[in-house]
């Protein structure tokens, strides 16, 4: 069984910077499509980006592109979120998920694709 685990959230100023890290254990990270994904209050979870198995292929949404970074540690079996000029409209509960294939370029951002989840990390960003 995958086990995915959260870590870095926290309070930040409107502005400032992040990283998020998802430590997985029972299998290796490269063997699963990964993402991460964010639920604001009153509000659907929803995809924030995700990284290929094959490490090659990335996607944002729109929203946060150009300011959040996905990327991965194979050796610590570790990905990670990085975010930059926060906004307050950033604020939420981050999840990492992971997808098990055998797409090497499979990168979804599709919540009911994920088969694996965390139980979330709370970023709030103050204003």
């Amino acid at each position: 069984q995958l086990q995915l685990v959260e870590s870095g959230g926290g309070l930040v100023q409107s502005g400032g910077s992040l990283r998020l890290s998802c430590t997985v254990s029972g299998f290796p990270l490269n063997w699963y499509a990964i993402g991460w994904f964010r639920q604001a209050p009153g509000k659907e979870r929803e995809g924030v980006s995700c990284l290929s198995m094959s490490g090659g292929r990335t996607d944002y949404a729109d929203s946060v592109k150009g300011r959040f970074t996905i990327s991965r540690d194979t050796a610590n079996n570790t990905f990670f979120l990085q975010m930059n000029s926060l906004k307050p409209e950033d604020t939420a509960v981050y999840y990492c998920a992971a997808r098990g294939t055998t797409e090497q370029a499979l990168c979804t951002m599709r919540v009911n694709y994920m088969d694996y989840w965390g139980k979330g990390t709370l970023v709030t960003v103050s204003s």
